[in-house]
């Protein structure tokens, strides 16, 4: 095909995807996805035509930029990043004009300068060592060794054998080499020759020039001011010791015909795991096992050993012992005697009676679970960038590891994740803390029950989907749309070979969004406190996420609304409520609403809806700037009426926001709450529950250690303490909320 029809044939797709990212119409939505991934299957097929590529969507950002179509920014910049990132033979010129329109975005407000930074300081390593995005992603993901980028991540959720065959370790390093080689060297690399030595090298050789070629990607990218040319003359060195000098020297002459040009180099797909919910402890256990396995595990005395119980015999974890007989005092120790054992010394063998530093600040020894004195390569490894109750690092401890946990399932499936994250973060105030160590990210694909004769309520299940969908496009353009293709490949036919049910669409999607996923949307986490008809039944407290319905139990409104005659108190429908609750104010400032009325039943939703709330006769509340950050209360309130007829009842429901509030139940009629739209967390006989947004765990336990050190003065203490930070569940979406 000649370079015209190419360019052409490429444009026609990259204005499809723009053409999907306005299209408002359900028939135009109803291949939604497939553009960008024909787009990028198109460029595996024939890595010639990247840089054609790369060209067309700057001239697309480029005109975006000038014709202000901010919409279409964010998902054709990860679009081009991913392709750069796949990549070789992009000329300098290419990577420098994107790096400069990453640096114009930065006056633009969140999101668009948050994903332009990010990129900005990938690009600028990249131009000048080209490959390193290629090199660090596969290092990661596939949880290849390696010092100078010890890096790991892992991605729970689908084992998928066919998806994983053609990726053992040797492969992912023979990938590494031969795209750093030919993204440094371009038309001068024999690719075809350099993949023959490659597949012909044992597994001791293949390694070697596999560290070979980290260590010089990662010690120039490590430099202060990077040199291209430096860079190249150090990978030709390696390059040479791999083909021989004669080879070498006859590639510098001009590289592969067309005829001997190998398979383009696959980025592989990223190692993912499948795990069924079986319990609340279930994340916490994966996670311990997901950093057990690469430690070589020599707890620090000054933590708690790990907790594990429930994990199967064999894998418990070694603790510490640490014994101090001296005063304490650091004047009293002496010199060196609070420095840590050497590696593989017979103290650290041993690993007992190790002095603790009194008053100093410890040392972390190398080998511990993370090396102490790491400090990584600047800006290239993709963090949570959440608020501080995200987990504060520990001194002298880096997040070497990344779990990225993807939930597929409905609003029900993330009620339970966020009872799991608040478990974890409250179980971390007593034992090992994991989320120092570990930057935990999530992903979240709605997965609904096929639609139905009997599946009428299925959309009210896919509220937070629908909210993500509307604060990124990209997002409900590549994410919400997998949920049929999914049923699709539910409903096929089981077979003993599995690589004829893998749906490479939806794998695809899948490490797309897992990859390009990273800007988070933080969810409010809202606490319940229950208290039952019965005083000697324990008040629970549990946690939910999108929604808490409450039922007058035993309501019963006659048909049409009207009653016939006139009836005692016992039979008017609903039941007499006390609402006491906090208006969620623009300026945030403390204001209390107490409201007493009858009502059938009301529904606390945290996530807002897409339509406008009507009038309401309470008091109203202006919408706070970030709407998913308080509750929106619809209370269906009981009208009484008196006529000729006699008297009737009428329903109106009313609605308001709120940070929190407190009901009771005021005339013997019992409640029934149902949390997170699931049967399974149903509490009955209730007769008065509190609502709140849910503390940072942490932030409690600090509180009450506080005021527990200064008892005599524990009121004052409590005024001066600062506000508890709430406890807010990280999404990630492609560019978060985009105004």
């Amino acid at each position: 095909m000649e370079s015209s029809d190419v360019e052409l044939d490429l444009l026609r797709s990259v204005q499809a995807v723009l053409r999907e990212l306005s299209a408002q119409a359900p028939a135009q939505q109803s291949n939604q996805g497939m553009w960008r991934w024909s787009l990028h299957k198109k460029v595996e097929r024939d890595p010639g035509r990247s840089p054609a590529l790369v060209r067309i969507l700057l001239k697309e950002l480029e005109k975006a930029e000038s014709e202000d179509l901010r919409h279409v920014i964010i998902p054709l910049l990860h679009t081009l990043m991913y392709v750069l990132t796949k990549a070789t033979g992009i000329s300098e010129e290419l990577y420098r004009r994107t790096y400069a329109f990453c640096t114009r975005l930065l006056t633009l407000p969140t999101p668009y300068c948050t994903v332009a930074l990010e990129y900005a300081v990938q690009l600028k390593t990249e131009t000048a060592v080209p490959g390193t995005l290629y090199q660090r992603t596969v290092i990661a993901e596939q949880n290849l060794m390696s010092d100078l980028y010890p890096y790991q991540e892992s991605a729970l959720l689908l084992e998928i054998q066919a998806a994983q065959e053609q990726q053992t370790p040797e492969a992912c390093m023979r990938h590494v080499v031969s795209h750093t080689l030919q993204a440094a060297l371009g038309d001068t690399c024999q690719a075809g020759t350099l993949h023959r030595k490659l597949q012909a090298s044992p597994r001791s050789a293949l390694e070697r020039y596999f560290h070979a070629v980290v260590a010089a990607v990662e010690q120039m990218a490590g430099e202060p001011s990077p040199s291209r040319a430096g860079h190249v003359e150090r990978l030709e060195e390696v390059y040479g010791s791999l083909l021989g000098p004669a080879a070498a020297a006859r590639g510098r002459c001009g590289g592969d015909s067309l005829a001997d040009r190998p398979p383009s180099i696959p980025l592989p797909s990223p190692h993912i795991t499948f795990h069924l919910w079986a319990d609340e402890e279930q994340l916490w256990k994966e996670l311990v096992l997901f950093l057990r396995p690469r430690s070589q595990m020599r707890l620090s005395a000054d933590l708690e050993a790990l907790d594990l119980q429930g994990l199967p015999q064999g894998r418990e974890l070694a603790r510490v012992s640490v014994l101090s007989t001296d005063s304490g005092i650091e004047r009293d120790l002496p010199p060196g005697a609070d420095e840590p054992p050497a590696p593989g010394s017979p103290e650290m063998e041993r690993a007992g009676l190790q002095r603790k530093g009194g008053i100093k600040k410890r040392a972390w020894p190398p080998d511990l679970l993370l090396p102490g004195g790491w400090d990584g390569a600047p800006g290239l490894h993709r963090r949570t960038g959440g608020p501080a109750g995200d987990g504060d690092l520990l001194p002298g401890v880096s997040r070497l590891h990344t779990a990225r946990v993807l939930v597929l399932g409905d609003d029900r499936m993330l009620g339970r994740l966020a009872q799991a994250y608040h478990s974890l973060r409250k179980r971390e105030t007593q034992k090992f803390c994991l989320t120092p160590r570990l930057s935990l990210q999530f992903y979240y694909i709605r997965v609904l029950a096929p639609e139905g004769p009997s599946a009428s309520g299925q959309p009210e299940l896919g509220e937070l989907a629908a909210f993500l969908g509307r604060a990124d496009p990209w997002y409900e353009s590549i994410v919400n749309t997998l949920c049929p293709a999914i049923h699709k490949l539910a409903a096929m036919p089981l077979s003993l070979d599995t690589s004829q049910n893998v749906d490479p669409f939806i794998l695809d999607v899948i490490t797309y969004y897992v990859r390009m996923g990273t800007q988070p949307i933080y969810f409010q986490i809202y606490t319940v406190k229950i208290f039952f008809s019965d005083l000697s039944q324990d008040p629970a407290e549990d946690v939910f996420l999108t929604e808490l319905k409450v039922k007058i139990q035993d309501c019963k409104l006659p048909k049409d609304g009207l009653s016939p005659k006139k009836r005692g108190v016992a039979e008017t429908p609903g039941a007499e409520l006390t609402i006491c609750y906090q208006k969620a104010l623009l300026s945030r400032r403390a204001r209390e609403v107490t409201v007493s009325l009858r009502a059938t039943g009301l529904v606390l939703k945290a996530i807002p809806g897409s339509d406008a709330e009507g009038p309401t006769h309470l008091p109203p509340s202006p919408a706070p700037v970030r709407d998913h950050t308080c509750l929106n209360v619809s209370v269906t309130e009981v009208i009484k009426s008196c006529n000729l007829a006699g008297r009737s009842f009428s329903t109106v429901t009313n609605t308001f926001r709120t940070v929190d509030l407190r009901i009771q139940s005021q005339d013997q009629r019992l409640l029934t709450l149902s949390l997170d739209k699931d049967n399974r967390r149903t509490f009955r006989d209730v007769v008065r529950f509190e609502v709140a947004p849910c503390p940072e765990p942490s932030a409690r336990a600090h509180k009450s250690k506080t005021l527990w050190l200064s008892s005599p003065r524990p009121k004052e203490t409590e005024v001066t303490t600062a506000k508890a930070r709430p406890l807010l569940m990280p999404i990630n979406t492609f560019s978060g909320i985009v105004q």
